[in-house]
């Protein structure tokens, strides 16, 4: 169930609670006329099961209010109301895959921000992948997977084409490509360093490398990887059911293959260098395929099932 709190004009709310009232899935509804000091207005509460969430949001948009007034939406995390499981047995579909637009666009707009905490991360990523790749480590590898933040501006960018939102796509897009450049570009200097201190090699990086020579290598198994991965990792992001992320996290190999990348340029082998390169290229060609067509066909699915409860 999603709680909602609403802060509407005096001649507004009629409207939204003839909204409320007549939208499959809500309950528990109150209204509090003149609460509201800033902006001035009613406050209107009420509880809704998630699959008619996004339904309700829409209507509530339509009538302006996040213009006039205020829309703000919290998860139940527990609700021990008759009322409460009739309106979720109502309602079309079920919670876990109904998909809250607003909610995603809200979040991926976050996560998808070139701010120095998202550049922080993404290159002690690359670093710790670099150590992985030099030392043959597996650990270090999936440690390195499972700290990098590109999941959010490939999201983002997944979503705003889903969207049609050209601002927020621009943004994920350079996020993701400045995040990589600025990471890659401070892991050549750390491999410089690595090297003069003598805990990086040349001999390290040619020898044979069981754990990691996937990541120099890309292949059509690679692209398959990043496809399922992100097909999984949005469905972890749009669903009630997020547990999945951070094994998405760990399942395709962006941050490594830019680490690899990095130390084999500091090294001078090109061969490496390109070879990563292509797989972090494929990679996010990948996720970023896999996660639209996610998103596209999850709108397809909620758009079908209404005309189907509304025909």
């Amino acid at each position: 169930m999603l709680h909602l709190r609403l802060i509407t004009p005096s001649d507004r709310t009629d409207d939204v609670v003839r909204l409320i009232e007549k939208t499959v899935g809500t309950t528990h509804l109150a209204v509090l006329p003149g609460a509201a000091r800033n902006p001035r207005g009613d406050v209107i509460l009420c509880d809704v099961a998630r699959e008619a969430g996004d339904e309700l949001i829409g209507g509530l948009r339509e009538l302006g209010i996040p213009d006039t007034g205020s829309i703000a939406v919290e998860n139940i995390d527990l609700s021990l109301s008759k009322r409460a499981d009739k309106a979720e047995d109502e309602a079309p579909g079920e919670g876990a895959d109904a998909v809250l637009w607003e909610q995603l666009s809200d979040a991926t707009h976050e996560e998808s921000t070139l701010s120095f905490t998202y550049v922080a991360f993404i290159t002690l990523a690359t670093m710790i992948a670099a150590c992985g790749v030099v030392l043959d480590n597996a650990i270090l590898i999936v440690g390195a997977m499972a700290v990098g933040p590109e999941f959010g501006p490939l999201a983002g960018f997944c979503t705003a084409v889903v969207q049609r939102a050209p601002r927020l796509a621009l943004r994920s897009l350079i996020a993701l490509l400045a995040g990589f450049a600025i990471a890659m570009a401070v892991t050549v200097g750390f491999s410089y360093f690595m090297d003069a201190v003598d805990l990086f090699s040349e001999d390290q990086l040619l020898k044979g490398r069981p754990n990691t020579s996937f990541i120099y290598a890309p292949d059509w198994f690679s692209f398959v990887v990043a496809v399922l991965a992100g097909i999984a990792g949005t469905l972890s992001l749009t669903s009630a059911k997020s547990g999945a992320l951070v094994g998405v996290a760990i399942s395709v190999t962006t941050v490594p293959a830019a680490a690899n990348a990095a130390v084999a340029l500091a090294f001078g082998d090109h061969k490496q260098t390109w070879g990563s390169t292509e797989q972090l290229l494929l990679n996010l060609l990948g996720i970023i395929v896999a996660g639209t067509l996610t998103l596209y066909a999850q709108k397809y699915f909620w758009s079908r099932h209404r005309k189907r409860r509304t025909g």
